[in-house]
């Protein structure tokens, strides 16, 4: 699903972006509810990236990944973590691309994910390569998404990785 954002595209950079685990909801400009099995799964596009919420019988999850005012965890290269009965790992990386390569490869991202039907893009009004997307399923027991925060006056993507799978041997 892709959709423009009703919002103002706030010049903010890929260094601004911090990660949390564990937040509520926060207000969200467009939410896609899935279904992935036993899994229900809320991508959510806030105003400032991206927020997921995973819910099982095992328990819940939430990851946020945006410009939070405030926040002191800034965006990890990769984290591994239990979460209750879960096996959580998260990976993010920030390509730099020059200008054509940055609308080109913005274009073939936006495409992919609005194709999907496990997929959410929101674009921000006044610039067409400023764009997040979110993209989850589920395999061999695990969720996993992708996401994509895109800086197009920077030339820069953040790409972030996700899975959540139970641990061997937790309870449910």
């Amino acid at each position: 699903m892709l959709t423009t954002l009703k919002t103002t595209y706030t010049d903010t950079r890929a260094a601004d972006l911090a990660w949390c685990l564990g937040k509520g909801p926060l207000p969200a400009l467009a939410v896609l509810d899935l279904r992935l099995a036993d899994s229900a799964v809320q991508l959510r596009l806030l105003g400032a990236s991206h927020q997921v919420l995973l819910e099982e019988e095992a328990g819940t999850c939430s990851e946020t990944v945006a410009c939070m005012p405030g926040s002191s965890t800034p965006l990890p290269l990769g984290v591994a973590k239990r979460v209750g009965a879960w096996e959580y790992e998260f990976a993010a990386r920030v390509e730099t691309l020059s200008q054509g390569s940055f609308a080109g490869r913005a274009q073939e991202l936006l495409a992919l994910v609005a194709e999907h039907p496990h997929g959410l893009a929101g674009t921000f009004p006044g610039s067409p390569h400023a764009f997040t997307a979110l993209l989850a399923q589920r395999q061999d027991g695990q969720v996993s998404w992708r996401t994509w925060h895109a800086y197009p006056q920077e030339g820069r993507l953040v790409a972030t990785r996700t899975r959540v799978g139970l641990r061997v041997g937790a309870p449910l």
